[in-house]
């Protein structure tokens, strides 16, 4: 009788596969230094002109006007009171006034359209979305007369209400095509529910959508403030004494006794500040909101 032996097991081949090594650090060595080097150069750059602005803005107008330029000086608020007494306040009214109201206008247009166009779109909804964003390539130049003749006709020249409807129009095609992507963001079952509520929609869309779009709601409200309030062209053409804005007053900076440097430089520091300071206040909501996708 042959007895067998159990075989021995055999023996686990030893895994050939390399140990994965430890990747070396590609963001050191001299080629990252290098480019962090030359973002701060450019930085600084870019950052320069606002530092230089806020610097002469508390300058006297020799010490501005001085060549070579005066790095070491007495700060003084001399401009800011010149700026104040010689009627800033009203043209800052007016711009509050016009760039509220159209903001608020645009918001309340370029939602609804918008939702419209994310949750049933038409068959022809990308040839919507261009003939929106080619008015935006008119220049302004081309439509000033009409609109001016029309303004004088019904006799609302120099009035911030032709402002305001006028800085509407100008934002409410960019408005409707970003609050569209922040739409399409939000899940598709979430927005065919939201379609279905027909008796409770505005419900729906208080609670539920618009809290999910509020980052893009803040990034695109910023950005219709920004160019209301930077706005030139019209407040320039359409408006005198009674509604001129905050970028006409920083022209009157210029007179036929030269150029005021450092009362143009506190003129537009005081301008620049309620951008900023909205931007700020903004800032998380805003970074979430580019990040969202506005522009695709």
């Amino acid at each position: 009788m042959t007895t067998t032996t159990p075989a021995a097991p055999a023996a686990r081949p030893a895994s050939s596969a390399p140990r994965s090594q430890p990747r070396p650090d590609r963001g050191a060595g001299p080629r990252s230094g290098l480019l962090t080097a030359l973002t701060w150069v450019l930085a600084i750059g870019f950052f320069f002109p606002v530092l230089w602005m806020v610097l002469t803005a508390f300058k006297q107008e020799n010490q501005a006007a001085s060549d070579p330029p005066t790095w070491f000086f007495t700060p003084t608020l001399d401009q800011f009171r010149a700026v104040i007494e010689g009627g800033a306040g009203v043209y800052f009214a007016n711009s509050l006034i016009a760039t509220g109201l159209s903001t608020l206008l645009v918001i309340a247009l370029g939602v609804p359209a918008s939702y419209a166009l994310a949750i049933r779109p038409v068959k022809k909804t990308s040839d919507v979305l261009f003939f929106f964003m080619s008015t935006k390539m008119l220049p302004v130049v081309a439509v000033i007369v009409p609109i001016y003749v029309i303004a004088g006709r019904l006799h609302v020249l120099d009035t911030v209400w032709t402002l305001v409807v006028l800085y509407t129009a100008m934002n409410l095609p960019i408005a409707v095509w970003m609050m569209r992507s922040f739409f399409q963001e939000i899940p598709g079952e979430v927005l065919e529910a939201a379609s279905m509520d027909g008796a409770g929609l505005l419900r729906t869309l208080r609670s539920v959508l618009m809290p999910m779009v509020a980052p893009g709601l803040a990034a695109t409200a910023l950005i219709c403030v920004i160019f209301a309030w930077n706005e030139f062209f019209f407040a320039l053409n359409l408006t005198a004494a009674r509604a001129a804005t905050v970028p006409i007053f920083i022209t009157s900076t210029m007179t036929s006794e030269g150029l005021f440097l450092a009362r143009l430089s506190a003129a537009s520091l005081l301008a620049s500040l309620p951008v900023v300071v909205a931007g700020w206040v903004a800032q998380k909501q805003l970074v979430r909101g580019l990040s969202m996708g506005a522009i695709k």
